[in-house]
C-alpha cells in the first residue's frame, strides 16, 4: 500500500513562529511514514527553495507546517502551480482559517455560534472595548495560532499592553469575549468526526507551554458528554468545517457553556503531530494508531 504514494516529501520547520512545533510534529510524521514503508523525505521550506520538490519529482507532499508561510494558503497555491498532490485544506479554506477574524465573520453569516470580539488598533478606546464584550477578554493576533502572542486580560487597563503584545506577531489584533465553559477540541479526519477531547490546563491557561511541553494539563477522551450531545457537537463541527471549504483533516475548537451551550472559537488546517498532540489523541481513541492516521491523511493529498 505504502508503494503508491511514490516519493514523498514531509514539509516541516518554515519560517512562522511556530517553526519549533512544526519541525517535532514533521518528524514524528516523517517516521512514522518511513516506518510504514513510505519513500518520505524532510523538507524544510525555510533552508530550501520550495521549486526543488519539483526538481527533484516529488510526487506527494504531507504539509506539517504550522502557522503562516505554511498554513495559510501560500505553500498550497505554490504547489497547486506545481501540480503536486498534497494534504489538507486547500489554498482558499487555509487562508481564511488562518485569518480568526474572517472565519468569525463566515461562521456567523453562516448562523454558527461563536464569540463576540472586536478588533483592536492603536487608537482603541479601551474601556468601550472592555464594557461592551466584557471581562475577561482574551486578546490575540489574528493570523498566529499556537496561542502566540494571546493573552486573557482581567482589567480594562491591560487591555494596550496585550494589544502590543499581539501587534509583534500580526497588524491585526482581536479581541474576543470570554466564554465560561469547558474546553474542547474536535479533530475530523475526511468526511468524519473524531471523539471530542476535554482540555484542562493549569489554572485554565491553555498556552503556548502547556499546549506543546507541560505534562500538567490533563486531555480527556473520551471526553465525558453524553453520546448525543458529543454527536451533536460533532455534527457543528462538520458543518463549520464545511463553511469554510475544509477538506482532509483538521481541528476545530470550541467552548461548552455549564447550560450546553457551544461556540466555536478556531479551525486549525493543519495541526499539531507532536507527543501533545490532540488529533492523534483523538484517532488512538478511535482505534487509530499514529502509523494509520499518517498514513490516512496522506492518502487524501489531492489538487483543487
Amino acid at each position: 500500500m505504502s508503494g503508491k504514494f511514490g516519493k514523498v516529501a514531509v514539509l516541516l520547520g518554515g519560517t512562522s513562529a511556530e517553526r519549533e512545533v512544526s519541525l517535532m510534529s514533521g518528524s514524528a510524521v516523517l517516521a512514522a511514514l518511513q516506518a510504514a514503508g513510505v519513500d518520505a523525505h524532510g523538507f524544510d521550506p525555510a533552508e530550501r527553495d520550495l521549486h526543488e520538490l519539483k526538481d527533484e519529482s516529488f510526487e506527494r507532499v504531507f504539509i506539517a507546517l504550522h502557522g503562516r508561510g505554511g498554513e495559510d494558503g501560500t505553500v498550497q497555491g505554490a504547489l497547486e502551480l506545481m501540480k503536486i498532490p498534497y494534504t489538507g485544506s486547500g489554498v482558499m479554506a487555509s487562508a481564511l482559517a488562518m485569518d480568526k477574524w474572517r472565519t468569525k465573520m463566515v461562521w456567523a453569516a453562516a448562523g454558527l455560534p461563536t464569540p463576540r470580539y472586536a478588533i483592536l488598533h492603536a487608537g482603541t478606546d479601551w474601556e468601550a472595548v472592555a464594557a461592551d464584550l466584557g471581562l475577561p477578554i482574551f486578546v490575540k493576533p489574528v493570523h498566529e495560532g499556537s496561542s502566540m502572542g494571546a493573552t486573557k486580560v482581567t482589567e480594562a487597563g491591560q487591555l494596550k499592553a496585550a494589544w502590543e503584545l499581539a501587534a509583534r506577531f500580526d497588524s491585526l489584533v482581536i479581541a474576543e469575549e470570554f466564554i465560561s465553559g469547558a474546553e474542547l477540541t474536535a479533530p475530523f479526519l475526511g468526511e468524519r468526526a473524531l471523539p471530542l477531547i476535554r482540555i484542562e490546563a493549569p489554572g485554565g491557561n491553555y498556552d503556548y507551554q502547556n499546549k506543546y511541553f507541560s505534562d500538567d494539563t490533563r486531555y480527556l477522551c473520551p471526553c465525558g458528554l453524553p453520546a448525543d450531545q458529543e454527536e451533536a457537537l460533532q455534527a457543528l463541527i462538520m458543518k463549520s468545517a464545511a463553511v469554510l471549504g475544509c477538506r482532509g483533516w483538521g481541528r476545530a475548537d470550541l467552548i461548552l457553556t455549564g447550560d450546553g451551550r457551544p461556540y466555536l472559537l478556531e479551525m486549525n488546517t493543519s495541526p499539531g503531530m507532536t507527543g501533545h498532540s490532540l488529533v492523534p489523541m483523538a484517532a488512538r481513541v478511535a482505534g487509530m494508531s499514529f502509523e494509520a492516521l499518517c498514513l490516512a491523511i496522506l492518502e487524501d493529498a489531492r489538487l483543487g
